[in-house]
């Protein structure tokens, strides 16, 4: 086949090959989508999915985080990628930048991990169990609590207030969680109570 082909056709024809690839290559061709939603199976293969709330604030997004690593076998768990939850009723699979960072702040370096406790007269924080740290709180609320509690004012009127104490509670909490954080503050006499949503 013989084709007579003049430089201004030829100009013509490569000029549309050109613009219908970059097109296509800019993602508007339907092949982009088509590889995406045939990968996207294999994205998250061998992972092990865990639910979880968002720590930030308070709208207390769903989370879905997924770690390589099988905890029955012995081995360390790792966090890969962490998404909005799109069966979550708050978010709807959307995060804010902050949740979308999410991942980073699993990984920081300068996260704290572990209970740590300075010493007075000490220039350094030293790392102690729970089981250390927890005894402590008790026993320093309890000591704070005997030394000022006040059973009845002034005029004889029982108020059983604890006011030298306050309390920060999560937001990001279910109902039943709040609810018994707010009967043991409350049943202790603390008045000072707040939660992170305001700070």
């Amino acid at each position: 086949m013989n084709m007579e082909l003049s430089r201004r056709q030829f100009v013509k024809g490569a000029s549309a090959g050109m613009v219908s690839t970059t097109l296509g290559a800019l993602g508007f061709g339907g092949i982009e989508a088509a590889l995406a939603a045939s990968i996207r199976p294999y994205k998250l293969s061998g992972v092990t999915e865990t639910r979880n709330t968002c720590t930030y604030c308070s709208v207390a997004c769903g989370i879905i985080m997924y770690s390589k690593g099988d905890l029955a076998k012995g081995e360390q768990a790792d966090i890969i990628h962490i998404e909005g939850d799109a069966d979550h009723p708050t978010n709807r699979g959307t995060l804010c930048p902050k949740g979308a960072a999410l991942l980073d702040m699993v990984h920081a370096q300068t996260r704290t991990k572990y209970p740590q406790i300075r010493k007075p007269g000490s220039d350094k924080f030293e790392r102690v169990s729970w089981e250390v740290a927890l005894d402590r709180i008790a026993r320093l609320m309890k000591d704070d609590r005997d030394k000022n509690f006040i059973a009845k004012s002034a005029d004889g009127v029982t108020v059983n207030r604890w006011l030298t104490t306050g309390f920060l509670a999560a937001s990001a909490t279910t109902n039943e969680t709040a609810w018994a954080t707010y009967k043991v503050v409350r049943s202790a006499g603390m008045l000072a109570f707040d939660n992170q949503a305001r700070v």
